[in-house]
């Protein structure tokens, strides 16, 4: 899998980070969601998890022509958080040479959305 970075979203430290790939899917990492109240809420397959980041990461999904802003919540944003932050659900990333590429400290994960899926929550405006 080849990735291609983004953008990044940086507050004290912490690091969401998008990726586009050569497989007409994202790459979202984020922070690994361990909070009961939400994860009794969902259904997580095995091979998949979920990630929290800041929606204004999704700005750069301009960079791979994709434009407008989310306004639907709905898979793979699976909730969102009083803050504003959302809750990505996706295929976990295992790919050994994709993570290599991506600095991923251990309160992070990632995971592969398809591009679709993202284009779909998205509207003009």
């Amino acid at each position: 899998m080849e990735i291609q970075f983004l953008g990044k979203e940086t507050d004290h430290r912490d690091s969401p980070t998008l990726y586009a790939t050569d497989r007409g899917t994202y790459l979202i990492q984020g922070w690994k969601v361990t909070a009961p109240e939400v994860l009794t809420k969902l259904d997580v397959p095995v091979g998949e998890t979920v990630v929290e980041i800041y929606a204004r990461l999704m700005v750069h999904l301009a960079k791979d022509g994709l434009s407008g802003v989310v306004t639907s919540w709905s898979p793979p944003i699976v909730h969102v958080k009083e803050n504003g932050n959302l809750v990505i659900q996706g295929k976990r990333v295992t790919d050994p040479q994709a993570r290599t590429e991506m600095h991923i400290p251990g309160h992070e994960d990632v995971v592969e959305v398809d591009k679709a899926a993202i284009e779909a929550l998205l509207s003009e405006g």
